[in-house]
């Protein structure tokens, strides 16, 4: 993260995912082999691509509107045929397109569409409404007009129907476009991972923050964070940083604070002195001047000794990074992205010591530019044909930074179809004002809210995260991991700022925090108790 401390990044140049965009197919469910148990009956939705009905059609065939005549049409331009639905109105509206849904079987049943949307609507949201239980819904992520979304939203059905539709209570002139419908037995929409990165809490309480629960009550930060569904914790490692601060002993103690609130672990190997991303990929002092075969083994020793002393004290790292955004590679020169082959071979050095040291710890690579999938294809394909063993791929994914989050979810589709792996973003975060608490210019701004498009208010940033997490969960067979927000809790207090070789350093983060200026908690951190 150290070159968003210090520099300005230009939106990259996605390429190669434009027909990802398009809605994929998802095959209903079965049940499993010698489960004893029926499968419960596919879902037979009428129209559910709009196709059945020519442009401009209000309550297109086999659905039915409730409220404002005129804001629920068909229209040209589908996700992947002729036609979709769009909610639309030169003035403000609510409408509701929706369909009853009969002769389903007991049992789960998934919602899937493919979304987009203006943004700006008071409300738009799918919903699974009279199924035998209370009515589920999920809110239309901001999109824009260029990518389309995937969605899904699942609830139990008990007496065989449901009601599946779309809502928009509408400023004038917002829109949505919805498509590619279906319901298929099971259930999804879930992640495994609800996550923070949390390796600035120590050197922020050790200089004087202070944190409080929603209700304005003093707290643990690490028991804030749980206490509202934040179940996996992410800490940076580095090797020996000036300041002490994530380093070896005190990952290990924040180790035991996570693992004592109940959160899994990722250990971040940066593998160097002080921050490493695409930017810049220094070598630790201490290994500066090793000839390459011993830069591998100090890899590998390095790693295997901190994930073994987790293991020791009874907190097994759940998972390890093998550095930390090296789309350009890491430990330059010796790995840097034009010598792939010292690449891979550190980063092989890297993941056998993880197996090494802690069987059951998966190992992740991973990248920033969370929407780039031509150069995310070829950094894998690189990894792949040289053996490199790994387990998941995280992505960082800043959407004033990286793109839209069709972009986004366009490469997730694609990476987990090409290389059969598990897949999360680990990176992400949004600002709740553009105010500072210190002297430090912050890193999110109003250019950068621009790009983005969501408010810069404690609201904004927690639908930025709901979309994020949303958009990640749509990841068919489960295969999304979750999501990981970075530095929720730095908050901007004197001495604890960004140069661990600088006391005096401001923090640029501190109006991405979801704690705000008093230290209270913001409504972003209830969004990780909804998955």
């Amino acid at each position: 993260m150290l070159s968003r401390q210090l520099f300005r990044r230009r939106p990259v140049r996605l390429a190669g995912v434009g027909a990802l965009a398009v809605a994929m197919a998802i095959v209903p469910g079965v049940a499993s082999a010698g489960s004893g148990k029926p499968a419960p009956t596919p879902a037979a939705v009428v129209n559910p691509d709009f196709e059945d009905d020519a442009t401009g059609v209000a309550a297109p065939t086999g659905w039915s509107e409730v409220g404002q005549a005129g804001a629920s049409y068909t229209e040209a331009g589908g996700a992947g045929g002729s036609f979709r639905l769009t909610h639309w109105s030169a003035s403000a509206y609510q409408v509701e397109t929706l369909q009853r849904v009969t002769g389903l079987g007991r049992g789960p049943y998934t919602l899937r569409a493919s979304v987009r949307t203006s943004g700006d609507q008071t409300a738009a949201y799918l919903f699974l409404r009279d199924c035998g239980g209370p009515q589920r819904t999920i809110t239309l992520p901001r999109t824009g007009p260029e990518w389309w979304v995937q969605i899904v939203l699942s609830t139990p059905v008990r007496g065989g129907a449901c009601t599946i539709g779309v809502h928009s209570d509408g400023v004038a002139g917002s829109w949505l476009n919805v498509d590619a419908v279906s319901l298929t037995p099971g259930d999804a929409g879930r992640v495994d991972i609800s996550g923070a990165d949390v390796s600035s809490l120590k050197k922020n309480e050790d200089h004087g923050a202070v944190y409080l629960d929603a209700k304005g009550r003093k707290g643990d930060a690490l028991k804030i964070l749980a206490d509202n569904g934040v179940n996996y914790a992410r800490l940076k490692l580095w090797v020996n940083p000036a300041d002490g601060y994530s380093n070896r002993t005190q990952v290990l103690a924040m180790a035991k604070r996570a693992k004592a609130r109940g959160m899994k672990l990722l250990v971040d190997f940066h593998y160097s002195d002080s921050w490493a991303d695409p930017g810049k990929q220094n070598k630790p002092a201490a290994w500066a001047s090793l000839p390459f075969d011993e830069l591998k083994q100090a890899v590998y020793d390095y790693t295997y000794d901190v994930l073994a002393a987790l293991r020791r004290q009874h907190t097994p790292a759940d998972m390890a990074q093998i550095g930390n955004e090296i789309n350009g590679g890491l430990l330059w020169p010796d790995g840097r992205w034009d010598n792939w082959d010292g690449m891979a071979a550190l980063l092989t050095a890297g993941s056998t010591a993880v197996t090494a040291a802690s069987p059951h710890t998966k190992v992740a690579l991973h990248l920033a530019e969370g929407g780039n999938n031509g150069g995310h294809v070829w950094w894998f394909d690189n990894a792949v044909s040289r053996g490199v063993p790994f387990d998941v791929i995280a992505v960082s994914h800043y959407t004033y930074w990286h793109g839209p989050l069709g972009y986004l979810q366009a490469n997730l589709l694609d990476l987990v179809k090409r290389y059969d792996k598990d897949i999360m973003v680990v990176e992400t975060a949004y600002g709740f004002t553009q105010e500072q608490d210190d002297a430090l210019e912050n890193i999110f701004n109003p250019s950068l809210q621009a790009t983005s498009g969501y408010p810069a208010t404690p609201e904004g940033q927690a639908r930025a995260l709901r979309d994020m997490f949303n958009v990640v969960a749509a990841v068919p067979g489960g295969r999304g991991l979750g999501v990981f927000y970075w530095e929720p809790a730095w908050t901007a207090v004197a001495g604890s700022g960004w140069d661990p070789a600088d006391p005096t350093s401001g923090n640029a983060w501190e109006n991405q925090a979801v704690f705000d200026y008093s230290g209270k908690a913001l409504p972003a951190l209830k969004v990780f108790g909804e998955y």
